[in-house]
Parts: C-alpha cells; structure tokens; sequence
C-alpha cells in the first residue's frame, strides 16, 4: 500500500518530472553543439542572495556554518571545512563521499555501495535524521543526497547544539544550494569510467533584461556501474531555484529538486570463524547476487521558500521553509552469520554465509522545516553587537511497515549458490514515528576591542518523540556555546571556545530485546582552542585541540539496548587549503584522533578504543599549473588512513592504509566552446584495503574501489 503525499510534495514531483525530460532533451541537443550562449561567468548575485563568498581562486572565504550571522572563516571559532562548486570540478567531487575523502576528520560509517552515504566526524557517527542540513534546514540522509545543484558543501565540524538544535556531537554537512548568477550561464559536463558508468549534466542560469528575476536549471542523468560486478543502477536528477527582487530592498527565492536513484546494493564482509579478516576476497565480489535480488529504489524531492528584508542600514529579517519528501523500496539479498558452525555474526572460514530475503516496501520520510530570522547590529556603551535571534520549527514523520528478514539458505563466496525467495510479504507502511521540535535561538557576536571578541549562543529546545509501538517522551532543553576570539593581526586568530550539544536518543537495533525502543535524548559537551591565519592571500592554515565528551550506547550482556557510560573523544585537526604561488595550489588535512569508552563498569568496553575510527588520518592533494603548456594542470593526491578497531573488545584490529590519486585537466576552445577536459586514476596501485569496519548491522567490513579510470568534458557557452 503505498502512503498518502502531501499534497504540495505530489504538485512537485508532477512539475518536476515532465521537466527532467526535458531538461535531458536539452542536455542532448548541447552535446551536439547546436547553440550558443554568453560566456559562463562565476560572478555571484548580492551578498543578500547567497550566503557565503569566495575568492578568485574558488575558496571559501566566508559562511553562515557556525551560526546565523555571515561572518570571515577566519573569525570563526569552530572548525569548518568548504568545497565551493568550483572546488567540487577540480576534485572530481560527484558525491558527498568523494568530498568527505579529503578532511580527515570525516570517516565512513556503514557507507555502502548504493545505499545511504553515512559518515562520522571527530569519531562519532552522524544521524541520519538531523545531521545533513539543506541551506540550513535538516533533510533525511537515508540516500545519495545530490550536488549537481549545491553551490558548496560545508562541514561544522564539533558540536552543534546551538546552530542546528538536535545533532550528533561530531558535527553536520551543510549543503548550499545554488542560486541565479548575475549573468549567463551554460555548462554541459559529460563523463565516463572505465567500469562503464555514464554521466551528463547540465548547468543553466540567466537574468530577465531589469534584473529582477534570475533562474538556475540544473539536470542530470547517470548509468551506474559500480567497480563491484553487478552493481548496477542509474539515476536521474532536476532542480530550478528563481530569485525574484520584489525591490531594493526585499527578495524571494524558491528552489525545488526531484531525484531518483535505482541501484543493487552492495552488502560487506564478515569476520571468519568471527575472529579473523576475510581472506582471498576482493573489492569486486558482489554478496548481493540472488537472482531475486532488486536495487533499493530511491525518490526524494525538496521545495524551498525564503523571503528576505532588510529593515533599514542595519538591520534585516527573513522567513524562510523547506519541504522534505523521501521514498525507498528496500531489498537486499543480505549475508548474515553461518548457521554450518553456529555463527552469528561471522562466516565460515571457507567462505560459507548465510542468506536472508530482506524487503521493506513504501518506507517514506516527511519533513516540513521552518525558521523566521531577525539579523542586525547595535552598540551599548563601548561595545559593538552583531545580534541573529529567531524561531525554528520542524515536524518530521516515519512511516514503514514490518520488513520480511528471513533465512533464504547458504552461498560461499568463492562458490555463489543460488537459493530461493521466501514466501513471506512485507507488511504495509504507516505512520511509526513522529518528531516534532521548535526553539529559540539567540546569537550576539560582540567586539570588545580592535583584537577582542566574544561570541555568544542560546537555544531553547522543545521536542516531543512519539512511535507507534513506544511511548515516547515530551522534553524541553537549554543548549549554549560560548567563545572569545583574539586577532593578534589583521590575518591571525586564536580563539578558545565551550560548546553543548543534544541528540536523540537511538532507537534499539533490530535483534536487540528492547528493538525499536527509543532512548532518551543524550546531552555532549565540547572544549575547543584552535588558531586559523592567513599567510598569504589565497592560503589559509588552521589548527584545533579538541575534547568531546558524550553518553555511550551499546547492546549489553543481556541483548538490551542501553544508554551508559562515557566516550571521550580528543584529537588535534591541522588544515591547509590555498595557493603557494600562482602555479601550485594545495589542500592538506591531518587528525589525531584518541578516542575512548568509559565509565561502563564493563572490563570488555571500558579503556577500549571507538570502532571504526583511525587514531591518524592524513589527507593532501596538489594542482600544478604547467607553465609550458597554457591550460594544462595536473593533480596528485594522498590520503592515509591509520588501523582501526573493529571488535568491541578490540582484540581485532584492521590494518591502515594510503592510496594515491593522479590526474590531469586540460581547458582549451573547441569551435569557439570553453572546454574543459579531464582525466583521473583513483588508486592508481590497485590496492586493496578495508575502508569502512563498522559494527552497523551486525559489523561488517567495505573494502575501498580498486583503480579506476575516469575522463570527463566540460563545456561553457
């Protein structure tokens, strides 16, 4: 049965899914080269139009990531990392996966082939529900969530109790949606792999003649061929955003997206007899390879409302919402234990697995966000106040039925045996869950001299949790930060900062004897010095020591999801990103990470390291200018990763790595066409190593892509 839509969402999709089809229509007669069009531009609308900038070169200079006010990175007191659009074309970045590689503070966290992209920052896992921000606004991150139209993609990294309300005390990713440019645009990029993978994309934007109303088109079609044999899939995507200057002074932005993703998903490994890493497997085998087996189908859409004002030369006010439709179809061919020796989890050493008939039908997300904002500044006495306060609401709603998880047979992974569906039928979906949360937030970022400021964050949050088959629970909390800054230079800040974070509660994993209960919401505590200067022009360097602390959860001895003890997690982040000199560009990223469990009473988990998390990660990629051939450059890039814990009792470890990237970009005209060619090794030693270890359904191990071969062409006309 297949659940009701809002009706605004069901307007959407009816909008958006007869414009895709022409928008790929468009893309096609691009290729052909049949039209011409003004020069692209990266040239941006007013500040009031979008809410970071960057330089020259397409580095972010300012952001809105560590709060509500628009301010300098280099004044911020928290760690935030930026790929600007510009940044994601020269990486290479297709997915949020492909960005996340090059901060080493950000790991996989059950992050498998064709399903949701999960991830963890400083150590702890990010929540699907309310960690993964569009322009601010919570969105599920239960799928790919698309960049074609996203301007940047930012991370907060820490706690971010006070800017985004409900989060995971590691941090959220922020994802920027374009807007209108100032002047004509039309980018076509084409790509290919060399697994067969096809990518098309189209980029469109212009202004009426006044200048008063602006629109950007953005559509994208792919066939996916994953480097696992059989992965198969293809996705289709659409978006427009249009800004309207009612005046001078006032504007109204609308965005809306639609996409759909089809794709088998790929299952990991488990340990051998339950003790030992898998042996004589690549990253090209493929667990999920029943015949029965369907790719999880996937369909999401956001549509977007913002009305900004400004009141007079110092002050400004916003109203601002985000509609947030999710469906997935979810099957799997899932290996689970090895019922031949009584394993559970685990595989038998030669390669036997067990098999189950996974299907979770018509599973949706809604969620409708809003937030009203007043922004100004003001001076009392001595001291000059930049000042945010406003309201936030969101009202989230689960709807699911209960899946079928039953025992099919047994394959091997050397030897695939074909077994049977089962009989069982999944139940029909409905409201399960329900969230609904407001607050109020206060931000004043007050200048206390020329080389003094403090920084100051209050919200008051309000939640009620309800499920179907849980009581739920009713709750108001008090969340602050507080942080003082000081500029020794115009182009130096050190700055100390205290921050508090709240989440949600989790809800008991399937299998544990309290499943689907939901805990209580989980307070976190963070302090925080760093330094952040600009050396030169277009490099930055920063450095953060770090300790976050937060109430563990974990299935105890007696199969009982519970919420005890403490994870204490310190590290050291340094970061560099920028031009050394008019030929070279660098981005390098390094963390320290000691991150341990406390206070459980429980010999096996107390003094233990975090799972899935490196107590070293090393990241650095490089863009040289070749000087002797005009618009070519070529790129390297390294990234390392220490071993990491995969057993709770740490008594299995996985070993580390360091992988290297090549690749080359040649721009060039083609019949008087700005073109854009590229070409990319990933892995370019074709080794083999355990990227993800998460404990995530029973604790399974991904392996990393082996070499890939990818060339891609950009067009602007």
């Amino acid at each position: 049965m297949t659940s009701t839509r809002r009706p605004a969402v069901h307007a959407v999709q009816t909008i958006i899914q007869p414009a895709f089809r022409l928008s790929l229509l468009a893309l096609a007669i691009a290729q052909c080269h049949t039209a011409a069009y003004a020069q692209s531009s990266d040239n941006s609308l007013p500040e009031v139009v979008v809410s970071a900038s960057k330089n020259k070169d397409g580095k972010a200079e300012r952001s809105k990531a560590a709060g509500f006010i628009d301010a300098p990175l280099l004044d911020t007191p928290f760690s935030v990392s930026s790929w600007t659009q510009q940044q994601m074309q020269d990486l290479r970045i297709r997915q949020t996966t492909d960005a996340m590689k090059f901060d080493a503070s950000v790991n996989d966290a059950y992050n498998a082939v064709g399903y949701a992209e999960q991830f963890s920052i400083r150590g702890f896992a990010l929540d699907n529900a309310s960690s993964y921000r569009k322009d601010g606004f919570a969105i599920p991150g239960d799928a790919s969530i698309p960049l074609e139209n996203k301007e940047r993609v930012e991370i907060l990294k820490g706690i971010a109790g006070f800017q985004s309300g409900f989060a995971t005390p590691g941090g959220v990713i922020n994802y920027v949606t374009k807007r209108p440019l100032n002047s004509a645009l039309r980018t076509v990029t084409t790509e290919i792999s060399e697994r067969g993978t096809l990518y098309g994309a189209a980029d469109l934007s212009n202004l009426n003649a006044d200048k008063q109303f602006g629109y950007r088109i953005n559509a994208a079609g792919e066939r996916l061929r994953s480097y696992v044999k059989g992965a198969n899939g293809e996705r289709q995507f659409v978006s427009a955003a249009f800004d309207w200057h009612l005046n001078n002074n006032s504007l109204l932005q609308l965005d809306l997206d639609y996409q759909h993703k089809s794709q088998l998903s790929v299952p990991g490994f488990q340990l051998f007899n339950g003790t030992s890493l898998p042996r004589g497997v690549n990253a090209e085998m493929m667990l999920n390879d029943q015949a029965w087996a369907k790719p999880v189908d996937t369909r999401s859409s956001n549509l977007g409302l913002r009305f900004e004002t400004r009141l007079n030369a110092d002050w400004s006010a916003s109203l601002a919402a985000n509609l947030h439709d999710f469906h997935r179809d979810d099957y799997t061919a899932f290996p689970y234990g090895c019922s031949a020796a009584n394993l559970y989890p685990g595989y038998c050493a030669n390669g036997d697995y067990d098999v189950y008939d996974y299907r979770s039908l018509n599973e949706s997300k809604k969620l409708i966000s809003t937030q009203a904002l007043l922004q100004g500044k003001l001076v009392t006495g001595n001291f000059s106040h930049q000042i945010a306060a406003g309201l936030s609401t969101s009202r989230r709603r689960d709807y699911f039925g209960d899946a079928v998880y039953e025992y099919a047979g047994s394959s091997n992974l050397f030897r695939p045996v074909a077994v049977g569906i089962t009989s069982k039928v999944p139940g029909a979906a409905y409201l399960r869950r329900t969230d609904k949360e407001w607050s109020a937030f206060l931000q004043d970022i007050i200048t206390v001299s020329e080389a003094w400021t403090l920084h100051l964050g209050l919200r008051r949050l309000n939640i009620e949790r309800s499920q179907s088959d849980n009581p739920g629970y009713s709750n108001a909390h008090w969340v602050s930060n507080t942080a003082l800054v000081y500029k020794p230079q115009a182009a130096v800040s050190l700055y100390t900062s205290f921050a508090q974070g709240l989440e949600h509660g989790g809800i008991a994993p399937f299998g544990t004897a309290n499943a689907n209960t939901m805990l209580n919401p989980a307070r976190s505590r963070q302090l925080e010095l760093g330094v952040k200067a600009d050396l030169l022009r277009d490099l930055s360097l920063s450095a953060a020591l770090f300790q976050i602390k937060k109430p563990l959860e974990y299935t105890n001895a007696a199969n009982v999801y519970v919420q005890n003890g403490e994870a204490q997690h310190t590290g050291l982040e340094l970061s560099a990103q920028g031009k050394l000199n008019t030929s070279l560009s660098l981005g390098a990223s390094l963390t320290s990470l000691r991150a341990e469990q406390q206070d459980t009473g429980l010999a096996s988990m107390d003094g233990k390291r975090v799972l899935n998390v490196p107590e070293l990660k090393a990241s650095i990629y490089a863009d040289y200018a070749v000087a002797a051939v005009k618009g070519l450059n070529l790129q390297a890039a390294w990234q390392y990763s220490g071993n990491k814990a995969f057993s709770p009792d740490n008594s299995v470890i996985v070993p580390g790595y360091q992988v290297w990237n090549l690749g080359a970009r040649y721009s060039t005209q083609i019949a008087g066409t700005a073109t854009t060619l590229r070409f990319n090794i990933d892995n370019v030693g074709d080794k083999f190593y355990w990227r993800d270890v998460t404990q995530s359904l029973g604790g399974y191990l991904l392996p990393g892509a082996p070499r890939t071969y990818k060339v891609s062409a950009q067009f602007d006309f």
